[in-house]
């Protein structure tokens, strides 16, 4: 028997492409920024067998307060407090610097939930594959490779979480030398 999405899960699609509709990844292509948290939810679903319906939907809104006009209110208004939880949990402080939020990444990584840290590893895994193929606007070929390594510290801390995407990233991870 066929699933499908719910009417929740589709509002919540909708609601991350109306967000993120100006937003643009900053590859070669100028690809609409809304494909990349698409992809997190796809990878999560179709790659990690997960099931958890605010799982996925937190994979669609895990930029939303971060990147744009949204808020924290706004998630638990329109898809209540489990998703708004989670997409708290895997939102960077913008107030600190980048370099910072790196750091924090990476140190807090471990002390996620699990649900969060399969969204992280999901956002990791598609930015890396992204990664892999194209060089962003405005990078070096040092700052690619430095991206790889820090992404590789990040996934370290989130390990034994899901085996499927961690055989992966760590493919990903051995083609670039760095297992």
């Amino acid at each position: 028997m066929a699933t499908y999405p719910s009417a929740k899960f589709m509002e919540c699609l909708q609601y991350a492409s109306f967000k993120h509709r100006q937003q643009r990844r900053k590859d070669p292509q100028n690809t609409p920024y809304v494909n990349h948290v698409i992809n997190v939810s796809t990878i999560l679903s179709v790659e990690a067998c997960i099931t958890d319906e605010a799982v996925l939907m937190t994979a669609l809104l895990h930029d939303v307060v971060e990147d744009t006009d949204a808020s924290f209110e706004d998630v638990e208004k329109l898809f209540g407090a489990d998703v708004c939880g989670l997409v708290r949990e895997v939102t960077d402080d913008k107030s600190l610097e980048k370099q910072e939020r790196k750091r924090l990444q990476i140190e807090n990584a471990a002390k996620s939930s699990c649900r969060a840290k399969l969204i992280k590893l999901a956002d990791k895994l598609d930015n890396l594959r992204d990664l892999q193929v194209n060089t962003p606007t405005g990078w070096t070929p040092e700052r690619r490779e430095q991206y790889f390594i820090w992404a590789m510290k990040v996934v370290d801390n989130l390990r034994g979480t899901n085996a499927n995407l961690e055989l992966k990233l760590d493919e990903i991870f051995r083609q670039r030398g760095l297992l």
